[in-house]
């Protein structure tokens, strides 16, 4: 179903990314992509495996999580039927997808990154700043980088304190950025 003005929602949706084949027993390194890895790469899980677009890969879309570890800044996963480090090593590169159905939902003030994609942004004064291009992942805070009109790109980190509210129907993201952050 799409929302008002924007894009239908996926049915599936990112969950990890696998970096790498890890060693020579079928792990494989997984960058998580979820604030519930726990939750999501529990043995017994089926996921889809994707490409960067979020399409589904074909033959063989689908793995079975038989293992999880933490290993430094994600997981080594391994999964079933695929007992060496020859049986991942095409799986790098790949996107792990779960149904988007198999996922808690998101909170009252929260929003999955793909909803904030073609967003418009705008100040708490009604000035309207750009679109949502990209979310990136990075400390101390997620950066959404906006697109103005002209063409210029602007980050803006996704704090409390500039990220003022959204309305999700509506497709409008409130910020209340501080002096300069627009020029930079």
């Amino acid at each position: 179903m799409a929302e008002a003005g924007g894009p239908a929602e996926p049915s599936h949706l990112a969950v990890g990314h696998i970096a790498r084949a890890h060693g020579t027993k079928g792990e494989v390194f997984v960058w998580p992509l979820t604030d519930a890895p726990g939750a999501v790469f529990v043995p017994g899980r089926t996921l889809w495996l994707g490409d960067a677009t979020g399409q589904r890969v074909e033959p063989e879309s689908t793995v079975e999580v038989a293992a999880l570890r933490p290993f430094k800044r994600g997981f080594l996963v391994s999964f079933r039927d695929r007992p060496d480090r020859n049986a991942v090593e095409p799986l790098s590169g790949h996107y792990l997808m779960a149904p988007r159905s198999e996922l808690a939902a998101p909170g009252a003030d929260e929003l999955w990154y793909h909803q904030l994609m073609g967003m418009r942004v705008e100040t708490v004064d009604g000035e309207v700043v750009g679109t949502v291009r990209e979310v990136y992942e990075v400390a101390p805070a997620d950066l959404i980088e906006v697109e103005a009109k002209d063409g210029r790109r602007m980050l803006v980190p996704a704090t409390k304190r500039i990220v003022r509210r959204f309305d999700a129907a509506d497709r409008v993201l409130v910020i209340d950025p501080p002096e300069g952050l627009l020029e930079l």
